[in-house]
């Protein structure tokens, strides 16, 4: 198991969280991705929260991990962020096209996930290159 820096992986949770939780929220995107998905207000109300910001936090925590091994023990901070760029854009926005067009989702649905992640990967590779 590689050298990981369990409190940088911690923070990027954490930052992965809070700006999913911006990002979504009605001040950024939230009300757009909610028509796009089709949820109405009463929808998004019902339904375990509990169960979903639990599980959203560790599957964060798992994303985060995972890419600290992937960038190994002290990265450099410029690697880091073009790394999280690259997989967030790249990797994970391009798996989302791919599944969007099957699914005939629209583009700004696409612009809008594919956003968060490719930021959210980004501000992972930030924190873990810079937090040696």
């Amino acid at each position: 198991m590689p050298e990981i820096n369990f409190l940088a992986v911690i923070a990027a949770t954490v930052s992965s969280f809070v700006i999913g939780g911006l990002w979504y929220s009605p001040v950024l995107f939230g009300k757009a991705w909610q028509r796009e998905v089709g949820l109405s207000d009463e929808e998004l109300a019902r339904g375990n929260m509990a169960r979903i910001f639990g599980l959203s936090f560790v599957l964060s925590l798992l994303a985060a991990w995972m890419f600290a091994i992937f960038l190994g023990p002290r990265p450099p901070m410029a690697f880091g962020l073009g790394a999280g760029f690259a997989a967030g854009l790249f990797w994970v926005g391009t798996s989302f096209g791919t599944n969007y067009l099957f699914a005939r989702r629209s583009l700004r649905l696409f612009l809008i996930d594919g956003g968060y992640h490719t930021l959210q990967f980004s501000v992972i590779g930030l924190i873990l290159g810079l937090w040696h």
